[in-house]
């Protein structure tokens, strides 16, 4: 299914004002210092995005949403990509909101205040695969015990509610038998531990020591968890695409601009014919992934359902360009885009860290073949 590439009048206006709100109370500049400060994220700058309805482009009005959508969503994960704004945006306001929209309403009030910050606790190793979850939610007369490790964790640290997908029949590796609960952080038996990634971005291993779990933690059906993470995840990668896209396009900006003030020669480095080359290459290619995002937020907004090609074309599509657009920056940098002291290395260390999340180039890729039948 391919859907209308053409904005919506909200959309650029949404747009407009993220990049205006983003440029002036998170630059990059506010990214080194949360580093430099070890923070992972503002909390501050959290509750601004909620207080301007981020938080709730995903959901209804009677939750206190303005249900603008999943483009909507990914226009503003581009924004913050650009800039490389840190927040739990992903894990929250798009992830969690989605996974809950349809089955828990009455916990969407904190997502859409800002109050509540989820983490998706799914994968159990180096690669992403909910399927292959091992760990253990154990009947225990009305309630569960949860035992296991979660790792790779994003927003693991700061979140106050943990949705954390579980065995409750089956074995490893099989769809079926998982179910998928929301549990708070703070819970006896939880243990998070922070772990540091090359993004400095907020990533935790989760350990579940006989965790209770009731029956009001469960969302949707138990024994088929993988259905109700099942969109969710798609929502998240798209966003996660969307940002990658931002993170392409601020790397693509800072090179454009040495290009156009650095000299060699007697003559700036943007009038040789090579570089200029590889500088139209790497338009164009964010451009057709732009367009590949797009598609991937319209489809979620008109047909959830058959959203899988879209969003994987999308995701992989994401992670070459941002590889592309982060080497190609260090190198027509020079020396220089290698050092700490230049922001280049940050839009770097965040595209390799979000080609990982939610799924590496070869998963997306398998997921397109197995699609079409290959």
């Amino acid at each position: 299914m391919v859907a209308s590439l053409v904005p919506t009048e909200d959309e650029v206006m949404l747009r407009d004002a993220a990049r205006g709100f983003l440029s002036e109370s998170s630059p990059v500049t506010a990214f080194r210092a949360n580093r430099d400060a070890g923070r992972t994220h503002d909390p501050a700058l959290w509750k601004e995005m909620a207080q301007m309805g981020w938080t709730g482009v995903l959901l209804p009005e009677e939750a206190g949403g303005s249900d603008m959508g999943h483009r909507a969503a990914g226009i503003l994960a581009e924004e913050m990509g650009e800039v490389l704004a840190a927040s739990p945006f992903i894990s929250t306001a798009v992830m969690a909101a989605t996974a809950l929209k349809g089955a828990a309403n009455d916990r969407l009030a904190g997502i859409a205040s800002g109050d509540a910050i989820y983490a998706l606790a799914l994968d159990e190793g180096s690669k992403h695969n909910p399927a292959r979850t091992s760990m253990q939610a154990e009947k225990s007369g009305n309630a569960f015990r949860l035992t296991g490790r979660k790792v790779f964790v994003a927003d693991g640290s700061a979140a106050n509610r943990v949705l954390v997908l579980a065995r409750t029949a089956g074995t490893e590796g099989e769809a079926q038998g998982l179910t998928l609960f929301d549990i708070d952080a703070a819970r006896a038996g939880l243990t998070r531990t922070a772990k540091r990634t090359v993004d400095e971005r907020d990533h935790a291993q989760l350990d579940f020591d006989a965790v209770e779990a009731t029956g009001d933690d469960v969302v949707g059906e138990v024994d088929n968890g993988l259905a109700a993470v099942a969109t969710a995840l798609n929502a998240g990668r798209a966003a996660l695409s969307a940002e990658l896209l931002g993170v392409s396009a601020g790397a693509f900006g800072m090179t454009t601009a040495y290009l156009k003030e650095r000299k060699q020669f007697g003559r700036t480095i943007g009038s040789f014919q090579a570089l200029q080359h590889r500088a139209a290459h790497l338009f164009a290619e964010i451009e057709i992934t732009a367009s590949a995002i797009a598609n991937a937020g319209r489809v979620l907004d008109e047909d959830p359902e058959n959203a899988d090609i879209a969003v994987s074309i999308a995701k992989a599509r994401a992670t070459k360009t941002a590889k592309l657009a982060v080497s190609e920056g260090v190198q027509m940098h020079g020396g220089i885009g290698m050092t700490d002291e230049f922001d280049m290395g940050f839009f770097m260390k965040r595209a390799r860290v979000g080609a990982e999340w939610l799924g590496d180039y070869g998963f997306h890729a398998a997921r397109v073949a197995a699609a079409r039948g290959f």
